[in-house]
């Protein structure tokens, strides 16, 4: 495989394993969307490798969220938009992973939230470290909902209730949380992530690629098109109106894709919402 300027790949005893490294937080940016569609348009007809597993470069950050800047860049990446008719550019990134070949595997340290959060949910199989992971489906504090498959991924995996009220509160939700509701397999102790994701994925990876197969093919993703569809509608009404702008201008002047803001990023967020209210 070609070197990526996001993504660090290596493979061994047929398992896959993709580093996300975007510094300084992780967002997910035009070329990191790029680069996940090439990797694993590449993998897809590599029988060699029965498993993927995902993990970050930066221990604090899995993926902090779309790049605000991102939208800038909508019309030069067309191009990667079209390769999965039916979604949107984000979207295209869940759907690529909800419906791999191999078994995607997330091995979660640290925070993911918004398209990170969406990215986590389309995984086949999470592990996140207790101490230190955690989700959040931030979006509306942006001034918009999700747009990457958040808004039908949390309603699949953790119900209607559930995904209602971590879309509209929009907070950070630890790790031992998301696993009781579902969000996620299971958590461990952080000095034990790494070897209960290499014995996860090594007991997967032994499997011939016809059981795996039988396998996903039995349990399959759910068929989301018509709720994708709806909430790119949703979600492109409100990003195209004053108060996303305002709040994403105004979310980057405070520290927002900084370390510094990225922490605790609900609270930078509304304090930047009453500031425009006052």
């Amino acid at each position: 495989m070609h070197p990526y300027r996001t993504l660090s790949v290596g493979i061994d005893d047929g398992i896959a394993r993709i580093a996300l490294d975007n510094p300084p937080v992780n967002v997910l940016s035009g070329t990191l969307i790029r680069e996940l569609h090439d990797v694993l348009g590449a993998l897809r007809d590599d029988r060699s490798v029965r498993v993927i597993v995902f993990s970050s470069a930066n221990p604090e950050f899995f993926l902090a969220h779309v790049d605000i800047h991102i939208l800038d860049e909508l019309d030069g990446l067309q191009e990667i938009a079209d390769r999965n008719p039916g979604a949107n550019l984000f979207q295209g990134v869940g759907e690529l992973l909800r419906h791999q070949p191999q078994v995607t595997i997330v091995k979660l340290a640290g925070k993911a939230r918004a398209g990170g959060a969406e990215f986590v949910a389309a995984a086949d199989l999470t592990y996140a470290a207790r101490e230190t992971a955690g989700l959040g489906q931030t979006e509306v504090l942006m001034g918009i909902v999700p747009g990457g498959g958040g808004t039908q991924y949390l309603r699949e995996r953790v119900g209607r209730n559930r995904a209602l009220e971590l879309l509209l509160t929009a907070d950070l939700v630890d790790a031992d949380t998301a696993a009781a509701h579902g969000w996620i397999n299971r958590t461990v102790p952080a000095a034990e992530l790494d070897a209960v994701v290499d014995d996860v994925a090594g007991k997967i990876a032994a499997l011939s690629p016809e059981i795996i197969a039988a396998a996903k093919r039995l349990v399959p993703p759910a068929d989301l098109a018509d709720g994708l569809k709806a909430e790119h509608a949703a979600w492109a009404e409100l990003v195209s109106g004053p108060l996303p702008l305002q709040l994403m201008t105004r979310a980057l002047e405070h520290g927002v894709q900084t370390p510094e803001g990225e922490r605790d990023l609900e609270a930078v967020m509304r304090t930047v919402a009453a500031g425009l209210q006052a």
